[in-house]
């Protein structure tokens, strides 16, 4: 070990008293490939070992890469030359040939590729896959949620869907209670009307929801249903005009319509009062919807007597399936004795959540059972459905784009175009 930092490695000189570097020599590495610089002026030079020079760029080197000091028996390290480097340096340190452009490419190591690879590739970018989305699937979500809105509200209010040669009088019932018979009512008439369609709506509930849901008046000492029942009012004189809704009107019912079924009891004809007041209205109408309270009394039957098609909306679970004989075999009766003309031409699936294996089930013994009269649209639960009566509309105008309404809007236009194919009507 020297004063000046360097030591003696018999493994490079061969002799304890030559002076090697103690940094590590690799073989790929060569010395000339480092910058060096003689020193700074002022500092001390080592006075032995390996000279400063700079004339070949090889310090302490001779012509054939051995050290100027290495004894003639040491082993001497090849050093490997980069040449593809070294030509692309000179290449570039070369100025170009007159009148020629140089390339503003790098050089690169790969070769080029050949002209038949071009082709292939501008074969393969011209390939569409046949899973490629259409235009409908790339637009954004709020793009299709605006375009099925103008399409349900139609502000054009063009008549979109088919009207029917005569009246069709459509009777919404089922005895089980929350199965949508109300929410049916109301979207249906307001889609069937936005699109150009005469809708009346008779609410025969004593509850008065369908009047809610169409914001008309129903409180105590309001013209309704109950007068023209009890008090042979004509119909006209009750109904009143959907506002916000063109071609819409609905006969409301008040709390008074709770003791109609009890009045009723003495009445001459009970069962057919509804069926006189709706025949004797002077005005015409494409579609008058009734809706029926949840159960088969008097009220009930009054409605089946004055129509002549059954709308049943069923709710995807168990229970609403174990009522459907009974509501069946009531009809059944009214036909045979009250309303010959009267038949169940509609079955609708409400409710319906398509994460549990349950509804899939109800909906495959429905079809299985009912075939073609079941429509095809299916109602989910949606949260906008049950929103929309609390700020007195219906889910048709109160979120035109959401999935409760499109569903409603499919079934309001099947409805429409089946009773284009075959015409009902109260005077056939």
């Amino acid at each position: 070990m020297h004063d000046d930092g360097r030591y003696d490695d018999p493994r490079v000189t061969g002799s304890a008293g030559d002076p090697v570097s103690r940094e590590t020599e690799y073989p790929n590495w060569r010395p000339s490939e480092v910058p060096q610089s003689p020193p700074e002026p002022g500092r001390n030079a080592p006075t032995s070992g390996v000279p400063w020079s700079t004339d070949d760029g090889r310090d302490g080197m001779d012509a054939s890469g051995r050290p100027v000091n290495a004894s003639p028996d040491a082993r001497v390290i090849p050093i490997r030359r980069n040449t593809s480097a070294s030509a692309r340096f000179e290449a570039a340190a070369q100025p170009p040939a007159s009148g020629t452009v140089p390339d503003p490419r790098p050089a690169s190591d790969t070769p080029a590729p050949a002209a038949g690879s071009y082709a292939s590739a501008a074969t393969e970018a011209a390939y569409v896959s046949r899973e490629t989305p259409t235009r409908e699937e790339d637009d954004p979500p709020l793009a299709m949620e605006a375009m099925r809105a103008v399409q349900i509200l139609n502000p054009s209010g063009e008549v979109t869907m088919p009207r029917p040669d005569r009246t069709r009088v459509m009777c919404v019932a089922n005895q089980k209670g929350g199965v949508g018979k109300t929410t049916t009512t109301v979207n249906l008439a307001v889609a069937l009307a936005l699109h150009g369609n005469r809708v009346l709506v008779v609410d025969l509930d004593p509850q008065g929801n369908a009047s809610t849901g169409l914001n008309v008046p129903h409180h105590t000492g309001v013209p309704d249903v109950y007068d023209c029942l009890i008090n042979s009012v004509p119909l006209e004189d009750v109904t009143q005009a959907v506002e916000g809704i063109p071609n819409l009107w609905c006969v409301p019912a008040t709390i008074d319509l709770a003791g109609a079924e009890i009045e009723l009891v003495s009445v001459v004809a009970r069962e057919s009062r509804l069926d006189r007041a709706i025949t004797a209205y002077p005005g015409h109408f494409d579609y008058v919807f009734i809706d029926c309270p949840p159960s088969l009394g008097l009220l009930t039957v009054n409605a089946l007597v004055a129509a002549q098609e059954v709308l049943i909306p069923i709710q995807c679970e168990y229970y609403a399936l174990e009522g459907l004989n009974q509501l069946i075999n009531n009809i059944n009766l009214v036909r045979q004795h009250l309303n010959p003309r009267l038949e169940v031409s509609t079955i609708l699936l409400t409710m319906y959540d398509r994460r549990t294996r349950l509804a899939d089930a109800v909906e495959q013994d429905v079809r299985n059972h009912f075939g073609d009269k079941v429509l095809q649209a299916v109602i989910p639960r949606n949260v906008r459905v049950s929103e929309a009566p609390s700020y007195g509309q219906s889910v048709m105008t109160y979120d035109p784009g959401s999935r409760g309404a499109t569903s409603y809007f499919e079934a309001a236009q099947e409805i429409a175009e089946r009773g284009v194919k075959e015409p009902v009507s109260r005077n056939a």
